[in-house]
């Protein structure tokens, strides 16, 4: 009778274990999913900043395959948009998108990467949008 006690105490003690392997890697996927969108959301912030340093330069742009290839400091739109593209590569790899939309004062940032340890559904791609104004503008009224 003893050995089956201990018998079933293990197999009670092993199940528990299992549980809590489980759980643990489940918050490790989703630790890493939400450290890859805080990161998205600090390079949009980031780029958003700098339009609003420069807001006279049109920052729109498709795809990151539009991006300059190279910085230029003399050139801060070219620099900025660089940097943004190095951001995002560094963030998602080969695979990461990065989108900027600018209509008037109105921009939206938009980043891709594949999350396929955080993803619960069958497409892997998370984006994170900001959108923002970056410039008053000039208006009649007082």
């Amino acid at each position: 009778m003893t050995l089956i006690e201990v018998l079933v105490a293990l197999l009670i003690l092993s199940v528990g274990v299992l549980g809590v392997a489980a759980v643990q890697l489940n918050a490790l996927k989703f630790t890493d999913s939400a450290l890859r969108n805080t990161l998205a959301s600090f390079i949009a912030h980031d780029m958003i900043e700098r339009m609003r340093a420069n807001p006279e330069a049109n920052y729109s742009l498709g795809s990151l395959s539009q991006a300059p290839t190279s910085g230029n400091h003399d050139n801060p739109r070219q620099q900025d948009l660089f940097d943004f593209a190095i951001n995002v590569k560094n963030l998602a790899g080969e695979s990461g998108e990065g989108r900027i939309f600018a209509t008037g004062n109105a921009v939206t940032v938009e980043i891709d990467w594949d999350d396929a340890r955080g993803a619960q559904a069958q497409d892997h791609t998370e984006t994170f949008t900001l959108s923002s104004i970056v410039s008053a503008g000039t208006s009649d009224k007082p």
